[in-house]
């Protein structure tokens, strides 16, 4: 089993308009909305792909009550802290014309210390029979900023944020830009993401994901990968999330690195090409897993 934390979920809506124009009225070609947020992307990500997941989450008011049900229609297993408030939205906008997303985020709902201690104990908790836990994204307002390094969990852990992170992570994920962040070294060429992910790194692993130029990984053992497809996609919203899950899923099956790191690849594409995050399908993941190019970097 995997656990996947979800400290800032939201609803996530995608709007397609043919050309988006600043102070004009817009009818949407298409539009999608799902249960998303990082820490539930890569939950239905790591479903899609096979894999059983269990939802620890922070819900408030009539929002928080539309993304239990769609988890639970989902077959996504779900243990919420209920908090006084509104779940937060989200909004992307895909321009047709232009191939690009304007996005509008709220802020999640506040939480308190006690809270935040339920939400960490029960994490914890589920830890004892799972292979893996993973964390994405922010620590909610209200809770305490390093608190993250309240849990503990009694199995591997893979972290996808930048807030602090309690030592010994079995595996650190960032995206170029949060790993510059984070390191202080610019991760944007090949060389540069490979020192960033090992600085990330500490005993685990370090992954540095780049967009279309592909991730690299820095395994336990020192050894650094480098990996790419060529499959471009439209909605790369959630592609990040789909790639943890695609890492984790494949090595909760006892898959090496080198075929972690071709899955997550595949994820991430694949989630790319579909609009709605983590709503790709798993044939098609694995079908553009073996179109990844992986190679000692």
């Amino acid at each position: 089993m995997i656990v996947c934390l979800a400290a800032n979920p939201s609803i996530d809506r995608l709007f397609e308009v043919e050309s988006l124009t600043a102070g004009a009225v817009h009818r949407p070609r298409t539009f999608t909305q799902v249960a998303g947020g990082k820490g539930l992307n890569v939950a239905r990500a790591v479903t899609t792909l096979g894999a059983e997941v269990q939802v620890v989450t922070i819900l408030a008011g009539h929002a928080g009550r539309w993304l239990e049900e769609q988890l639970e229609h989902a077959g996504i297993p779900v243990q919420a802290v209920w908090v006084d408030g509104e779940s937060r939205s989200s909004l992307s906008v895909a321009d047709r014309r232009r191939a690009d997303l304007t996005e509008f985020y709220e802020h999640g709902v506040p939480v308190g210390a006690e809270d935040w201690h339920r939400f960490t104990a029960a994490a914890s908790v589920l830890s004892y029979a799972a292979a893996w836990m993973t964390v994405s994204g922010s620590v909610p307002h209200g809770a305490p900023d390093d608190g993250y390094l309240q849990l503990e969990s009694a199995c591997a852990l893979g972290m996808d944020t930048i807030a602090p992170r309690p030592p010994g992570a079995e595996l650190v994920k960032l995206n170029a830009a949060e790993a510059a962040h984070v390191t202080g070294i610019d991760a944007e060429s090949t060389e540069g993401a490979i020192a960033a992910a090992r600085a990330l790194a500490g005993s685990g692993t370090g992954v540095v994901t780049r967009g279309a130029a592909g991730a690299v990984l820095v395994a336990p053992d020192g050894v650094a990968v480098h990996g790419t497809l060529d499959a471009p996609g439209r909605y790369p919203v959630g592609s990040g999330d789909s790639f943890l899950a695609g890492l984790v899923v494949a090595r909760a099956a006892g898959a090496g690195w080198d075929d972690a790191l071709a899955l997550a690849l595949g994820a991430g594409s694949a989630n790319a090409a579909v609009p709605g995050a983590a709503c790709f399908a798993r044939s098609d993941a694995e079908r553009l897993a073996q179109r990844a190019v992986v190679t000692r970097a």
